[in-house]
């Protein structure tokens, strides 16, 4: 059997695999099914709030813009005319404050980064609100390890194509990282790309997906420190 071809371009995703991002969407979530209590159930509220969400994706995208606008319009569809301007109000104010949180990074991220800088191009391929993706990069300290940022409005197979080829060998030499087995991983797969899922402990309803365990090239490891080891394991050394 043909050996496969070196690696020569890593992805990463942001958003949970590098820094903390959907805790900050949980906690936002309960202050806004907090401030409707007088108007429903609260599970009610975050069926509704999540069926906003999906509805809305294909025209606000994916960040907190969009997910401000879907808790705005599940408010109105939820309380109706007896929904003040003063709730509208603390809707915006606690999209604001999502997008002025400070940025956490996760373990092992500048280690594993520092790592494999010099022996790979290291990409950044993440989706989401454009300035608020500039902004956690830059606030993250983590901007100078990566030769390339990708932010996409969204993460599928033809992505993975076209970003490997513009910043490498082409998708059968890349390789890309992320905690969202649907958009970080399977369509990486597809492309012909290596996908390493790293879990993390909370994961956006919408991102659900079984892992593709009969794929050769799908790999899981349980923290981003163990990937050093993983691409030593894949490229035979």
């Amino acid at each position: 059997m043909t050996p496969p071809p070196h690696l020569t371009t890593i992805g990463f995703d942001a958003d949970d695999t590098l820094w903390q991002n959907e805790q900050f969407f949980r906690q936002t979530e309960e202050h806004f099914i907090s401030l409707l209590a007088d108007h429903g159930d609260r599970a009610d509220i975050a069926r509704r709030l999540l069926e906003a969400e999906r509805r809305n994706l294909r025209l606000y995208g994916f960040g907190i813009k969009g997910f401000t606008l879907s808790m705005i319009e599940t408010a109105i569809e939820v309380g109706g005319s007896n929904v003040p301007a003063e709730l509208i109000a603390r809707i915006l104010a606690a999209g604001r404050d999502m997008l002025g949180h400070p940025v956490e990074t996760l373990p092992d991220v500048a280690d594993t980064l520092e790592r494999l800088a010099g022996s790979y191009r290291l990409i950044l391929v993440t989706k989401g609100d454009l300035f608020d993706q500039e902004r956690k990069l830059a606030q993250s300290g983590l901007a100078p390890m990566f030769e390339a940022v990708e932010i996409v409005s969204d993460k599928n197979t033809a992505t993975y194509e076209r970003v490997f080829a513009r910043h490498g060998a082409g998708p059968a030499r890349g390789m890309m990282i992320g905690n969202s087995l649907k958009s970080d991983v399977i369509p990486a797969i597809e492309a012909g790309s290596w996908g390493v899922h790293v879990p993390h402990d909370l994961t956006w309803a919408l991102e659900h997906a079984e892992p593709p365990l009969h794929e050769p090239r799908f790999r899981q490891i349980e923290r981003l420190g163990r990937l050093p080891a993983l691409i030593d394991e894949i490229e035979g050394r």
